[in-house]
Protein backbone atom coordinates (compact mmCIF):
# COMPACT_ATOMS: atom_id res chain seq x y z
CA UNK A 1 0.00 0.00 0.00
CA UNK A 2 1.38 3.35 -0.80
CA UNK A 3 2.73 5.54 1.73
CA UNK A 4 0.70 8.65 2.53
CA UNK A 5 3.27 11.86 2.05
CA UNK A 6 2.20 14.32 4.66
CA UNK A 7 3.49 17.93 4.35
CA UNK A 8 3.71 19.87 7.52
CA UNK A 9 4.75 23.69 7.13
CA UNK A 10 5.93 25.57 10.51
CA UNK A 11 7.43 28.81 10.36
CA UNK A 12 7.87 30.09 14.08
CA UNK A 13 8.63 29.09 17.23
CA UNK A 14 5.67 28.50 19.00
CA UNK A 15 4.54 26.61 15.62
CA UNK A 16 7.96 24.50 15.81
CA UNK A 17 7.44 23.57 19.61
CA UNK A 18 3.55 22.37 18.82
CA UNK A 19 4.66 20.29 16.01
CA UNK A 20 7.67 18.74 17.45
CA UNK A 21 6.07 15.94 18.99
CA UNK A 22 3.73 15.96 16.26
CA UNK A 23 6.47 15.44 13.41
CA UNK A 24 8.47 12.68 15.41
CA UNK A 25 5.65 10.86 15.92
CA UNK A 26 4.82 10.98 11.84
CA UNK A 27 8.44 10.10 11.01
CA UNK A 28 7.79 7.03 13.10
CA UNK A 29 4.49 6.03 11.00
CA UNK A 30 5.19 2.96 8.79
CA UNK A 31 2.24 4.01 7.00
CA UNK A 32 3.44 8.03 6.70
CA UNK A 33 6.35 9.48 5.16
CA UNK A 34 6.63 12.80 6.82
CA UNK A 35 7.86 16.17 5.18
CA UNK A 36 8.74 19.08 6.97
CA UNK A 37 9.13 22.42 5.02
CA UNK A 38 9.79 25.79 7.23
CA UNK A 39 9.03 29.28 5.81
CA UNK A 40 11.45 31.00 8.81
CA UNK A 41 9.12 33.46 9.47
CA UNK A 42 10.72 33.49 12.89
CA UNK A 43 14.64 32.49 11.97
CA UNK A 44 16.76 32.04 14.92
CA UNK A 45 14.20 30.97 17.37
CA UNK A 46 12.95 29.08 15.12
CA UNK A 47 16.33 27.13 14.39
CA UNK A 48 16.96 26.75 18.24
CA UNK A 49 13.60 24.71 18.81
CA UNK A 50 14.44 22.23 16.05
CA UNK A 51 17.93 21.50 17.25
CA UNK A 52 16.50 20.88 20.76
CA UNK A 53 13.62 18.61 19.30
CA UNK A 54 16.30 17.36 16.81
CA UNK A 55 14.36 17.93 14.17
CA UNK A 56 15.61 18.43 10.30
CA UNK A 57 13.81 20.18 7.38
CA UNK A 58 13.44 19.11 4.23
CA UNK A 59 12.69 22.53 2.76
CA UNK A 60 13.80 25.54 4.20
CA UNK A 61 12.46 29.08 2.75
CA UNK A 62 14.31 31.26 4.71
CA UNK A 63 12.17 34.32 4.44
CA UNK A 64 13.03 36.63 7.30
CA UNK A 65 13.88 39.85 6.48
CA UNK A 66 14.78 42.65 9.16
CA UNK A 67 11.23 44.65 9.97
CA UNK A 68 9.44 42.52 7.14
CA UNK A 69 5.78 43.36 6.77
CA UNK A 70 2.65 40.39 6.86
CA UNK A 71 1.87 41.23 3.23
CA UNK A 72 5.90 40.70 2.48
CA UNK A 73 5.66 36.98 4.53
CA UNK A 74 2.59 36.29 2.50
CA UNK A 75 3.43 36.84 -0.57
CA UNK A 76 7.11 34.79 -0.37
CA UNK A 77 5.43 32.19 1.86
CA UNK A 78 2.81 31.82 -1.38
CA UNK A 79 5.13 31.79 -4.05
CA UNK A 80 7.76 29.09 -2.03
CA UNK A 81 5.44 26.63 -0.84
CA UNK A 82 4.09 26.28 -4.05
CA UNK A 83 6.68 25.13 -6.37
CA UNK A 84 7.29 22.66 -3.10
CA UNK A 85 3.46 21.32 -3.33
CA UNK A 86 4.18 20.62 -7.09
CA UNK A 87 7.24 18.94 -6.60
CA UNK A 88 6.34 17.03 -3.00
CA UNK A 89 2.52 16.52 -4.01
CA UNK A 90 1.01 15.50 -0.51
CA UNK A 91 -1.67 13.49 0.48
CA UNK A 92 -2.51 16.61 2.96
CA UNK A 93 -0.50 19.48 4.09
CA UNK A 94 -0.58 20.06 7.78
CA UNK A 95 -0.55 23.77 9.88
CA UNK A 96 -0.61 24.63 12.91
CA UNK A 97 -2.44 27.22 14.90
CA UNK A 98 -2.51 31.32 14.00
CA UNK A 99 0.37 32.87 12.09
CA UNK A 100 0.86 34.09 8.85
CA UNK A 101 3.05 31.14 7.63
CA UNK A 102 -0.12 28.94 8.62
CA UNK A 103 -3.07 30.53 6.71
CA UNK A 104 -0.32 31.03 3.49
CA UNK A 105 0.52 27.35 4.10
CA UNK A 106 -3.85 26.75 3.95
CA UNK A 107 -4.23 28.82 0.79
CA UNK A 108 -0.96 27.61 -1.18
CA UNK A 109 -2.28 23.58 -0.57
CA UNK A 110 -5.91 24.54 -1.46
CA UNK A 111 -5.10 26.68 -4.76
CA UNK A 112 -3.50 23.16 -5.69
CA UNK A 113 -6.85 21.17 -4.24
CA UNK A 114 -4.53 19.47 -1.39
CA UNK A 115 -6.69 18.48 2.04
CA UNK A 116 -5.96 20.49 4.99
CA UNK A 117 -5.36 19.32 8.45
CA UNK A 118 -4.98 22.31 11.00
CA UNK A 119 -3.95 21.53 14.21
CA UNK A 120 -5.27 23.82 17.02
CA UNK A 121 -8.44 24.83 14.91
CA UNK A 122 -11.65 27.05 16.62
CA UNK A 123 -9.64 28.83 18.85
CA UNK A 124 -11.90 32.52 18.69
CA UNK A 125 -12.14 35.98 19.89
CA UNK A 126 -14.50 37.25 17.70
CA UNK A 127 -12.86 40.77 17.26
CA UNK A 128 -11.11 40.29 14.14
CA UNK A 129 -8.63 42.93 15.30
CA UNK A 130 -7.27 41.08 18.89
CA UNK A 131 -5.28 39.40 18.61
CA UNK A 132 -3.82 40.36 15.14
CA UNK A 133 -3.28 39.25 12.32
CA UNK A 134 -4.58 35.88 14.37
CA UNK A 135 -8.10 35.54 14.63
CA UNK A 136 -8.46 36.25 10.78
CA UNK A 137 -5.92 33.93 10.25
CA UNK A 138 -7.13 30.84 12.41
CA UNK A 139 -10.97 31.55 10.71
CA UNK A 140 -9.59 31.85 6.78
CA UNK A 141 -7.18 28.49 8.02
CA UNK A 142 -11.36 27.53 9.07
CA UNK A 143 -12.75 27.51 5.92
CA UNK A 144 -10.12 25.95 3.89
CA UNK A 145 -9.12 23.03 6.22
CA UNK A 146 -10.90 19.56 5.55
CA UNK A 147 -9.90 18.58 9.03
CA UNK A 148 -10.29 20.66 12.05
CA UNK A 149 -7.71 19.62 15.22
CA UNK A 150 -9.21 20.98 17.83
CA UNK A 151 -7.85 21.13 21.06
CA UNK A 152 -10.30 21.55 22.81
CA UNK A 153 -14.73 20.32 23.12
CA UNK A 154 -14.93 24.68 23.12
CA UNK A 155 -12.91 24.64 20.12
CA UNK A 156 -15.32 22.42 18.64
CA UNK A 157 -18.49 24.62 19.52
CA UNK A 158 -16.53 26.95 17.66
CA UNK A 159 -16.06 25.68 14.60
CA UNK A 160 -20.11 24.18 14.59
CA UNK A 161 -21.26 27.44 15.41
CA UNK A 162 -19.36 28.51 12.39
CA UNK A 163 -20.88 25.92 10.27
CA UNK A 164 -18.16 23.21 10.02
CA UNK A 165 -19.40 19.82 9.13
CA UNK A 166 -18.88 18.25 12.60
CA UNK A 167 -17.70 14.49 11.27
CA UNK A 168 -14.53 16.98 9.94
CA UNK A 169 -13.75 18.05 13.77
CA UNK A 170 -11.86 15.98 16.21
CA UNK A 171 -11.05 16.90 20.10
CA UNK A 172 -7.54 16.13 20.67
CA UNK A 173 -6.23 18.21 22.84
CA UNK A 174 -3.37 20.21 22.72
CA UNK A 175 0.21 19.07 21.16
CA UNK A 176 1.94 21.76 23.32
CA UNK A 177 0.68 19.25 26.22
CA UNK A 178 2.95 16.30 24.63
CA UNK A 179 6.00 18.54 24.25
CA UNK A 180 6.23 19.40 28.04
CA UNK A 181 6.35 15.53 28.97
CA UNK A 182 9.84 15.64 27.11
CA UNK A 183 11.00 19.15 27.98
CA UNK A 184 10.57 19.81 31.99
CA UNK A 185 13.01 17.79 33.72
CA UNK A 186 13.64 17.54 37.78
CA UNK A 187 17.33 17.71 37.34
CA UNK A 188 17.29 20.54 34.68
CA UNK A 189 20.51 22.78 34.69
CA UNK A 190 20.16 26.02 32.41
CA UNK A 191 22.63 27.38 30.34
CA UNK A 192 21.83 30.69 30.86
CA UNK A 193 24.58 31.45 33.88
CA UNK A 194 22.52 33.89 35.89
CA UNK A 195 19.45 31.17 36.09
CA UNK A 196 22.24 28.53 36.79
CA UNK A 197 23.33 29.86 39.67
CA UNK A 198 19.82 31.68 40.72
CA UNK A 199 18.30 30.56 44.25
CA UNK A 200 14.54 30.19 43.13
CA UNK A 201 14.36 28.95 46.90
CA UNK A 202 14.84 32.45 48.31
CA UNK A 203 12.23 34.41 46.40
CA UNK A 204 9.00 34.39 44.64
CA UNK A 205 9.93 34.82 40.98
CA UNK A 206 7.10 36.65 38.62
CA UNK A 207 7.95 35.36 35.25
CA UNK A 208 6.88 37.79 32.33
CA UNK A 209 6.50 37.53 28.72
CA UNK A 210 4.40 40.37 26.67
CA UNK A 211 5.45 40.95 23.06
CA UNK A 212 2.38 40.85 21.31
CA UNK A 213 1.59 43.59 18.50
CA UNK A 214 -1.76 45.12 20.38
CA UNK A 215 0.20 45.57 23.05
CA UNK A 216 3.57 47.65 21.92
CA UNK A 217 3.37 51.33 23.29
CA UNK A 218 1.36 52.72 25.86
CA UNK A 219 -0.03 48.85 26.74
CA UNK A 220 3.38 47.68 27.19
CA UNK A 221 4.75 51.05 29.78
CA UNK A 222 1.06 50.25 31.68
CA UNK A 223 2.39 46.47 31.83
CA UNK A 224 6.27 47.71 33.26
CA UNK A 225 4.47 50.13 35.32
CA UNK A 226 2.90 47.62 37.19
CA UNK A 227 5.82 45.39 37.64
CA UNK A 228 7.11 48.13 39.08
CA UNK A 229 4.39 49.04 41.26
CA UNK A 230 4.54 44.93 42.52
CA UNK A 231 8.05 45.01 43.56
CA UNK A 232 7.81 47.87 45.57
CA UNK A 233 4.52 46.40 47.19
CA UNK A 234 6.31 42.64 47.24
CA UNK A 235 9.84 42.72 48.53
CA UNK A 236 10.59 38.78 48.18
CA UNK A 237 9.49 38.46 44.83
CA UNK A 238 11.82 38.77 41.86
CA UNK A 239 11.54 39.78 38.01
CA UNK A 240 12.43 37.52 35.31
CA UNK A 241 11.42 38.30 31.69
CA UNK A 242 12.96 37.19 28.85
CA UNK A 243 12.88 40.07 26.26
CA UNK A 244 11.59 39.51 23.23
CA UNK A 245 13.83 40.28 19.88
CA UNK A 246 11.51 43.20 18.43
CA UNK A 247 13.25 46.47 18.79
CA UNK A 248 10.09 48.62 19.85
CA UNK A 249 9.21 45.95 22.41
CA UNK A 250 12.77 45.93 23.70
CA UNK A 251 12.80 49.89 24.08
CA UNK A 252 9.83 50.09 26.76
CA UNK A 253 11.02 47.46 28.71
CA UNK A 254 14.76 47.95 28.85
CA UNK A 255 13.28 51.89 29.32
CA UNK A 256 11.48 51.11 32.29
CA UNK A 257 12.85 48.04 33.90
CA UNK A 258 16.54 47.86 33.03
CA UNK A 259 18.79 48.41 36.45
CA UNK A 260 16.51 47.53 39.10
CA UNK A 261 18.37 45.43 41.57
CA UNK A 262 15.28 42.89 41.79
CA UNK A 263 15.19 42.66 37.84
CA UNK A 264 17.01 39.91 35.19
CA UNK A 265 16.33 41.31 31.60
CA UNK A 266 17.09 37.73 29.98
CA UNK A 267 17.47 37.44 25.96
CA UNK A 268 15.14 34.98 24.55
CA UNK A 269 15.29 31.71 26.27
CA UNK A 270 15.25 28.05 24.20
CA UNK A 271 12.28 26.05 24.34
CA UNK A 272 13.74 23.63 26.88
CA UNK A 273 15.37 26.26 29.36
CA UNK A 274 11.82 28.63 29.09
CA UNK A 275 9.48 25.37 30.50
CA UNK A 276 12.08 24.97 32.88
CA UNK A 277 11.99 28.26 34.38
CA UNK A 278 8.05 28.34 33.84
CA UNK A 279 7.76 25.49 36.45
CA UNK A 280 10.56 26.90 38.92
CA UNK A 281 8.38 30.00 39.18
CA UNK A 282 5.42 31.12 41.35
CA UNK A 283 3.47 33.71 39.08
CA UNK A 284 3.37 33.86 35.29
CA UNK A 285 2.08 37.45 33.62
CA UNK A 286 2.02 36.73 29.84
CA UNK A 287 0.20 38.14 26.62
CA UNK A 288 1.47 34.91 25.38
CA UNK A 289 -1.35 32.22 23.69
CA UNK A 290 1.08 29.29 24.03
CA UNK A 291 1.87 30.08 27.87
CA UNK A 292 -1.71 30.30 28.98
CA UNK A 293 -1.99 26.55 27.92
CA UNK A 294 1.63 25.66 29.24
CA UNK A 295 1.19 27.03 32.69
CA UNK A 296 -1.76 24.49 33.47
CA UNK A 297 -0.04 21.74 32.93
CA UNK A 298 2.65 22.97 35.52
CA UNK A 299 0.40 24.30 38.36
CA UNK A 300 1.24 27.81 37.61
CA UNK A 301 -1.59 30.69 37.84
CA UNK A 302 -1.41 32.82 34.75
CA UNK A 303 -2.12 36.54 35.28
CA UNK A 304 -3.23 37.17 30.85
CA UNK A 305 -2.11 40.73 29.96
CA UNK A 306 -4.50 41.39 27.33
CA UNK A 307 -8.50 41.97 27.22
CA UNK A 308 -9.38 39.08 25.38
CA UNK A 309 -7.89 36.01 24.98
CA UNK A 310 -8.94 33.09 22.62
CA UNK A 311 -8.10 30.79 25.37
CA UNK A 312 -11.35 31.25 27.34
CA UNK A 313 -10.87 27.36 28.81
CA UNK A 314 -8.27 28.56 31.38
CA UNK A 315 -10.38 31.10 32.56
CA UNK A 316 -13.02 29.02 32.66
CA UNK A 317 -11.31 26.04 34.56
CA UNK A 318 -9.46 28.66 37.18
CA UNK A 319 -5.99 28.41 36.00
CA UNK A 320 -5.63 31.78 34.28
CA UNK A 321 -7.27 35.30 35.29
CA UNK A 322 -7.92 38.27 31.81
CA UNK A 323 -5.86 40.91 33.64
CA UNK A 324 -5.68 43.74 30.34
CA UNK A 325 -2.92 46.10 29.95
CA UNK A 326 -4.36 48.42 32.95
CA UNK A 327 -1.79 49.49 35.10
CA UNK A 328 -4.21 48.93 38.76
CA UNK A 329 -5.61 46.10 36.99
CA UNK A 330 -2.61 44.08 36.92
CA UNK A 331 -1.32 44.96 40.22
CA UNK A 332 -4.90 44.71 41.89
CA UNK A 333 -5.11 40.76 40.41
CA UNK A 334 -1.21 39.83 41.08
CA UNK A 335 -1.27 41.37 44.74
CA UNK A 336 -4.77 39.43 45.46
CA UNK A 337 -2.20 35.99 44.36
CA UNK A 338 0.76 37.34 46.60
CA UNK A 339 -1.17 37.90 49.67
CA UNK A 340 -3.71 35.26 49.69
CA UNK A 341 -1.91 31.79 49.83
CA UNK A 342 -5.57 29.72 49.17
CA UNK A 343 -6.57 31.70 46.25
CA UNK A 344 -3.06 31.21 44.45
CA UNK A 345 -3.40 27.26 45.65
CA UNK A 346 -6.66 27.12 44.01
CA UNK A 347 -5.39 28.43 40.51
CA UNK A 348 -1.99 26.16 41.16
CA UNK A 349 -4.16 22.75 41.67
CA UNK A 350 -7.30 23.67 39.15
CA UNK A 351 -7.54 20.59 36.24
CA UNK A 352 -5.24 21.46 33.15
CA UNK A 353 -7.60 22.00 30.21
CA UNK A 354 -5.71 21.59 27.56
CA UNK A 355 -4.86 18.00 26.84
CA UNK A 356 -3.05 14.86 28.63
CA UNK A 357 0.34 14.58 26.46
CA UNK A 358 -1.88 12.26 23.59
CA UNK A 359 -3.09 14.72 21.25
CA UNK A 360 -0.48 13.75 18.57
CA UNK A 361 -1.31 10.19 18.73
CA UNK A 362 -4.93 11.55 18.10
CA UNK A 363 -3.80 13.52 15.27
CA UNK A 364 -2.22 11.18 13.59
CA UNK A 365 -5.19 8.51 14.11
CA UNK A 366 -7.47 10.64 12.68
CA UNK A 367 -5.37 11.12 9.63
CA UNK A 368 -5.55 7.38 8.81
CA UNK A 369 -8.62 7.06 9.63
CA UNK A 370 -9.43 10.24 6.92
CA UNK A 371 -7.34 7.81 4.37
CA UNK A 372 -9.17 4.59 5.11
CA UNK A 373 -6.02 3.19 6.76
CA UNK A 374 -8.17 2.51 10.44
CA UNK A 375 -11.77 1.28 10.90
CA UNK A 376 -12.40 3.97 13.34
CA UNK A 377 -11.28 7.88 14.83
CA UNK A 378 -9.52 7.68 17.95
CA UNK A 379 -11.59 8.44 21.19
CA UNK A 380 -11.59 12.36 21.91
CA UNK A 381 -9.69 14.32 24.49
CA UNK A 382 -11.58 15.01 27.35
CA UNK A 383 -10.68 16.97 30.61
CA UNK A 384 -10.51 15.24 33.95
Amino acid sequence: MQELKILSIVGTRPEGIKMAPLVHLLKETAEIKSVLCLTAQHREMLDQVLSLFELKADYDLNLMKESQSLTHITARALEGLEKIILQEKPHMVLVQGDTTTTMAGSLAAFYHKIPVGHVEAGLRTWDKYAPFPEEINRRINSVIAELHFAPTDLSRKNLLREGTPPEKVYVTGNTVIDALKTTVQPGFVFDDPFLRGFDFDSSRVLLVEAHRRENIGRPLQEICLALLDLLQAFPDTFLLFPVHKNPAVRCTVYRYLEGHHRVRLLEPLDTFSFHNLMARSHLILTDSGGIQEEAPALGRPVLVLRDVTERPEALAAGTALLAGTNREAIVKMASDLLHDSSAYAAMARAANPYGDGRASERIRDVILYYFGRRPSPPEPFSPI
